[in-house]
């Protein structure tokens, strides 16, 4: 039977890709869906977009836009960067692409601009790197970027009163517009955890691959996961975002 993953935030960890694969044995009749920001933060990004160009060619992949992915971009097709981003996982990445040849660079930069900004599946069931904004959902989202942003969404999902009832009158909207929302960009190494962590129906996937933990593949379905070792001991010569 064909199952429907989404995976959490890679960045760079292309060993940790390879891992996860593996461990929930995914075959070419599932659906991968990708939260973004592959890039950033260990030292093989160019291997991870290889390998995700790759995979589209055997199995159904979609790939959603992170932030990182995004300010990579910028780098990439025409040199323009922040200092933060630099000082927050972009110094590896611009390393790791020193002597990639410009046929490949300009491979992953077709493969950047193709990302989508979010996913709506037919069940109602919502996948975006970092949330939304507007009280009335996606399709009215003004700020595009805060949909690989925003974590003001997550952040009202930890916030609310677990025994709040969905319709009750002060029941955040955002929260109802979807069966479930699953997410990445907050790593929830930041609250202590390095599974995915469920608050109302928003679920998020980032278990902290940039720093501390590992990447994150899990059954949409059934909520049955499997992770990689921390990503950072996998590249231990490198220092990762820490």
């Amino acid at each position: 039977m064909s199952r429907t993953f989404v995976i959490g935030d890679i960045h760079g960890s292309y060993k940790a890709v390879l891992q996860l694969l593996e461990r929930a044995a995914v075959t070419p009749a599932d659906k991968l869906i990708f939260l973004g920001d592959y890039v950033d933060g260990w030292g093989q990004s160019p291997e991870v977009l290889d390998f995700l160009i790759d995979l589209k060619q055997t199995h159904h992949c979609i790939y959603i836009r992170g932030n990182h992915d995004d300010l990579f971009l910028d780098w990439l097709r025409d040199g323009t960067y922040t200092e933060e981003w630099f000082f927050h996982g972009g110094r590896s990445t611009t390393e790791a692409y020193k002597h990639l040849s410009e046929d490949r660079k300009k491979m992953h930069i077709l493969f950047l601009e193709s990302l989508t900004d979010y996913f709506l599946d037919d069940n109602n069931r919502l996948f975006v790197h970092a949330g939304f904004t507007s009280l009335n959902g996606i399709k009215h989202e003004y700020f595009t970027r805060m949909f690989f942003w925003d974590r003001t969404l997550w952040e009202t999902a930890m916030s609310l009163d677990k025994t709040m009832d969905r319709n009750h009158p002060e029941y955040p909207k955002r929260l109802t517009l979807y069966k479930e929302i699953f997410i990445g960009h907050t790593p929830v190494t930041r609250i202590g955890e390095t599974v995915p962590i469920n608050r109302a129906n928003v679920w998020n996937v980032d278990t902290g691959a940039a720093f501390k933990g590992p990447v994150t593949i899990m059954d949409i379905d059934t909520k049955e996961f499997w992770q990689s070792d921390p990503a950072y001991t996998l590249y231990p010569d490198e220092n990762g975002r820490n």
